[in-house]
């Protein structure tokens, strides 16, 4: 079985996507054997009010049985938006959505804002996980519209010790790291409690390029297949797992980064 937890439908202003519909994905996934895919709407993250991209996405999983059975959908909350409380249990009592993404850079927040760990609290209580991506596009290739996060701005690129606060500010709760592509490196009190903290980070960014290694250092239990589809390609996040050798990863552990540590994390 295989369960992708970092995928999209819907549009990004800057660049042509293809697979970016709830069919169109379901296509894609047919083809590579993908029996459930963690999705969210690209949508989110630019319309002022989220909660409009998040009725979009609802309203397409509703159209059809087999798009329920095979999507699990994911809430774009902005907590610097006013009623995103209301949103936030709209999302979940009605629309039926089992987690949270979050996007500081795009909706113009820091890390350690009231209101994301308020949200987060809020999450952790609701037994919802929060994901974070590193970034959502090359920063080398972006478009002059989008946000400004080079490296050499003052605020660049995440790494985990960016994301970190939040998971120091709320220990407890549940999160996703998605599209590593950045430094992992904490100092050794941080990385004590990162150790403890409940995280699960998908395969499809550039820095999980030695999988066997992070395996090791991790922990098994850390690690599931992504995709970041449609912006990134549908096969690398696969064939990270597939890649690995005897000595790095035995079948037993290929099946947990294919679908048990999703299925466990999410309870599903």
């Amino acid at each position: 079985m295989l369960i992708d937890i970092n995928a999209y439908v819907g549009h990004w202003p800057f660049m042509q996507l293809k697979y970016n519909t709830c069919e169109a994905l379901g296509q894609r996934m047919d083809r590579f054997g993908v029996d459930v895919s963690l999705i969210s709407n690209l949508n989110g993250i630019f319309y002022k009010n989220t909660q409009s991209a998040n009725k979009e996405l609802y309203e397409e999983i509703k159209a059809s049985k087999r798009y329920r059975d095979r999507f699990v959908p994911f809430a774009v909350i902005n907590p610097i938006y006013a009623g995103w409380q209301y949103d936030l249990e709209e999302c979940v009592r009605k629309f039926g959505m089992k987690g949270i993404r979050v996007y500081p850079k795009y909706h113009d927040y820091e890390i350690n804002d009231p209101s994301l760990i308020e949200l987060v609290k809020k999450a952790r209580d609701m037994n919802l996980p929060v994901a974070f991506n590193y970034k959502m596009v090359d920063s080398r290739q972006r478009s002059w519209m989008d946000i400004d996060y080079v490296a050499y701005t003052p605020r660049p690129e995440w790494t985990l010790k960016n994301i970190f606060p939040i998971i120091k500010e709320v220990p407890d709760a549940r999160y996703m790291i998605l599209n590593v592509t950045n430094s992992m490196q904490l100092n050794e009190a941080d990385a004590a409690l990162f150790n403890k903290a409940n995280v699960l980070m998908d395969t499809s960014g550039r820095t999980l390029t030695d999988m066997g290694s992070l395996l090791k250092t991790q922990g098994k239990e850390r690690f599931a297949f992504g995709t970041h589809s449609p912006i990134l390609d549908y096969l690398t996040g696969m064939l990270r797992i597939e890649a690995l050798r005897e000595n790095e990863a035995d079948a037993a552990t290929k099946e947990l980064l294919r679908s048990g540590n999703a299925k466990k994390f999410l309870g599903l």
